[in-house]
């Protein structure tokens, strides 16, 4: 079973090989080469998971590691690890990418970078599928970081346009700041385990090799990786940004790769999550999952109401993992890479029509993103509105759609843990998420109404909006389809629980190591306290949510209340809503300026100081050179010349002796001969 996981994983890769060298050269830029790779990778990964179900074991797990380095004693040994949790992951992030990749046949068509699209589609998928069979952390995190290269590439694509650049760059920033915390978080535990493999560090944890204080904050950083990677509070602020990117990439990173990584790796990490790390996560998703639905609430760009109901979705799940409803938690994003992959490319569909009817007529000033110039497009444009509003209410939480399955054991799940608790502080928990799950069922039929219903916005571009084509559409049937309940409840038929469901047998929540190493269960609810916070969940998430919906028609489509009224009373939490709490503006003012600030210091530093040393020195260095020069020319030189004056001058009398005759030489000899014999007699 490795090996195929292995096969799985690598096609896409091979696909990008190809794609990147000669994907031009292929007929049809080689996306047949893509999309086979990813096909063939989806077949594989549903032979996985029918192989599973077929053993029907929840415990069920596959490992296969090797030594990857060697340095004295110092070792790294990497491997692969299929259980559960991975195998429906790889079903996921295959079926969403292989609809992704058929979706883009269409919407990317005539693009002049066609190619290279589709070779880093195949990157991405590549690099996601490999971060789900790892069974380590070292190489989580070499996948993890691959992944945010991609998510670079991708949301930059058409990088042409600054708005593209810029937002790659601040989706890979912003990501890494949350990775160096995930990296710290990788190296404490390697230094108080002495190793990555996840199944080696739970049985150290189990056995205390890790204090608390050492476990609570590996947790907590760990964590970080997953605050960047699935845009939670504060480290939100480039998912929406990443609208920048072909509707295609929208759907991939906000659906089941990129954002769900984050969540994947808490699931992964759960058995060593302290209360206290447990609390910081829990409350993190919380607030994030109510943040975010405030701002979808007043936007107008059809894909950053999307985006931030994203942000608030993985805030669901983050709270869901925090409280201890691990199966809930990856439940949910299961069912949500389903229906929100199908709303972005749902949204795509009604771009693609906006962007041929402004073309036909030559508008280019107006944003095709922007709801307020839709409206009526319900006949236009029938495949597309049927399955955006399936999609719609499934994420509403409204039963007989997956949604409601899955946010119901949310909820239920936050409110037990705040029942089970002594603390009345934990029910801020269920208040977050029953909050947001009214706000979501608002904003999304806000969404609905504003695009699909009424009299059209402007009539002109009415007139020429049509049905998105069949590479378009298609994928979206396949994915409303999987929106609905009983994909999740089988072999049960039951619309309001998956209790009796293969996901619910085979998803479990995991042993704790650090409760076995406490002695203690750090997350005691008891079955009574579940069974009855499911009940009262279900009927207050049900009522909460058509509350929400009744709410947006009123507002919209029934117009009992005036909009712009509204929007008068609401005053500054309009504005704060509608400028996404001015958290841009501020972390740009503050981190952006501020780093910009430390620059320039370090700038002038360097030029006022470090180079006015450096000028000092060799201003110094000239002028004693210069002096040695002089000192060497004058009094140095002076003296050799002098001698050498002294010397020539001595040779010429000394050249008059010598005149080569001998009379003159034995004439000097006695003329000596004499001096000396009269200094002797004297």
């Amino acid at each position: 079973m490795v090996e195929t996981a292995i096969i799985i994983t690598l096609l896409p890769l091979l696909a990008f090989v190809i794609q990147i060298f000669f994907g031009k050269r292929l007929p049809r830029q080689g996306d047949w080469v893509s999309i086979g790779a990813i096909l063939i990778s989806l077949i594989l990964s549903f032979k996985l998971f029918f192989n599973m179900i077929g053993s029907y074991d929840p415990h069920f797990l596959v490992q296969e590691s090797f030594r990857w380095i060697t340095l004295g004693e110092f070792n790294i040994d990497l491997g692969f690890a299929l259980d559960s949790v991975s195998i429906i992951m790889l079903v996921v992030v295959t079926i969403v990418s292989s609809l992704v990749h058929i979706y883009s046949v269409g919407y990317m068509n005539g693009d002049p970078m066609y190619s290279r699209f589709f070779a880093y589609l195949s990157l991405f998928s590549f690099s996601m599928l490999g971060l789900v069979i790892w069974d380590n952390l070292f190489g989580i995190y070499m996948m993890w970081e691959l992944v945010g290269l991609c998510s670079y590439l991708l949301i930059g694509f058409w990088f042409e346009k600054d708005s593209a650049s810029d937002a790659g760059k601040k989706a890979f920033i912003v990501n890494r700041i949350g990775d160096l915390g995930f990296l710290i978080g990788i190296l404490i535990v390697f230094s108080q385990i002495g190793s990555f493999s996840l199944s080696e560090i739970s049985q150290s944890i189990a056995n205390g090799t890790m204090s608390e204080g050492w476990l609570t904050a590996a947790g907590i950083l760990l964590f970080c990786g997953a605050i960047g990677k699935s845009a939670q509070f504060p480290l939100h602020v480039w998912l929406p940004d990443a609208m920048e990117g072909p509707t295609p990439v929208s759907a991939l990173i906000h659906a089941a790769t990129m954002v769900a990584a984050g969540v994947y790796l808490v699931a992964r990490i759960s058995f060593m999550l302290t209360f206290d790390s447990m609390l910081v996560i829990a409350y993190v998703g919380g607030f994030t999952a109510l943040f975010a639905a405030t701002i979808a609430i007043t936007q107008n760009d059809i894909k950053r109401v999307l985006a931030y109901s994203t942000i608030s979705q993985l805030g669901y799940m983050i709270m869901a993992l925090g409280v201890g409803a691990y199966a809930a938690g990856f439940f949910h994003l299961v069912t949500h890479a389903m229906f929100k992959a199908g709303l972005f490319l749902g949204s795509g569909s009604v771009i693609h029509a906006m962007h041929h009817a402004q073309h036909k007529l030559n508008i280019h000033d107006e944003d095709p993103n922007d709801i307020r110039y839709m409206g009526g497009f319900k006949e236009k444009m029938p495949k597309t509105y049927w399955t955006f509003l399936i999609f719609t209410l499934a994420l509403s939480g409204i039963p007989f759609f997956s949604g409601f399955l899955s946010k119901d054991l949310i909820l239920g799940g936050s409110l037990a843990f705040a029942m089970a608790h002594d603390n009345p502080i934990h029910y801020l928990l269920p208040f977050f998420g029953f909050t947001a799950a009214a706000i979501t069922a608002f904003y999304m039929f806000r969404l609905v109404i504003r695009t699909f219903y009424g009299e059209p916005k402007r009539k002109d571009i009415h007139e020429h909006i049509h049905e998105s084509p069949n590479t378009i559409t298609i994928p979206l049937m396949i994915l409303a389809a999987l929106s609905i309940f009983i994909f999740f409840t089988l072999p049960g038929l039951n619309p309001f629980s998956a209790s009796s469901s293969w996901y619910d047998y085979l998803v479990q929540n995991p042993v704790s190591s650090v409760s076995t190493y406490m002695g203690y269960n750090i997350n005691p609810i008891s079955d009574h306290t579940a069974h009855s916070a499911h009940v009262t969940a279900m009927i207050l998430s049900i009522f909460l949510a058509t509350f929400g919906i009744i709410l947006s028609f009123s507002i919209y489509f029934w117009k009992k209340f005036d909009v712009e009224k509204l929007t008068e009373r609401m005053g500054i939490l309009y504005k704060l809503s509608y400028n996404k709490y001015y958290f841009d503006e501020i972390y740009q003012a503050t981190f952006v300026n501020g780093l910009l600030l430390w620059n320039r210091m370090l700038d002038w530093f360097d030029s006022a100081i470090i180079d006015g040393l450096v000028n000092l020195s060799a201003w110094i260095t000239r002028n004693f050179s210069f002096l040695s020069g002089k000192f060497d020319n004058s009094v140095i030189d002076g003296i050799v010349n002098e001698i050498a004056n002294m010397t020539q001058d001595s040779g010429k009398h000394l050249r008059k002796i010598q005149t080569g005759q001998i009379q003159t030489y034995i004439y000097a000899a006695l003329l000596g001969a004499v001096v000396i014999i009269i200094v002797k007699i004297i």
